[in-house]
């Protein structure tokens, strides 16, 4: 059913949980596993009290952890998985990466790091889904919430 599967996580719960159901997909279907972050740094600073290439860095090395995790979860279910960090808006990068990789089947938590918590769904996870031309499955919290949408 799936060949290849990309789980995109920021580090929240629900994050970690779309990793945990991907890689049972992964395993399931003996599918190539993929996993992405998107480091955004859309936030503009009008004070030179941020300095945002220290900002970015700070970033980019959150995502490298959120991808070690990955990476762990995956040895430790003795799979292996490809991952990638990239720059820019969160859901174009997904797509895009998405896209290059001729992923089946894109795996995301229901709300991220940057949503509140009454959020149906995140604003990137939004927009995955409504743009998305492969199958996206949002998972919801550990209690096994989750939807499919094409």
């Amino acid at each position: 059913m799936y060949d290849s599967i990309l789980v995109a996580t920021d580090g929240s719960e629900t994050a970690e949980t779309a990793v945990t159901h991907g890689l049972e997909l992964a395993k399931r279907f003996d599918a190539a596993l993929y996993g992405i972050t998107v480091v955004d740094v859309r936030t503009a600073y009008d004070t030179g009290i941020v300095d945002p290439d220290e900002v970015e860095q700070h970033l980019r090395e959150q995502a490298a952890d959120w991808l070690a995790d990955l990476e762990a979860a995956a040895a430790d279910a003795d799979l292996a998985v490809e991952t990638t960090i990239r720059t820019g808006v969160p859901h174009e990068e997904i797509l895009e990466y998405a896209a290059e990789t001729d992923i089946d089947v894109i795996v995301v938590g229901a709300r991220g790091r940057s949503s509140f918590r009454g959020a149906l769904l995140g604003s990137t996870v939004d927009r995955v889904v409504r743009v998305a031309d492969r199958t996206v499955l949002v998972v919801g919290d550990a209690s096994g919430s989750s939807s499919g949408a094409n």
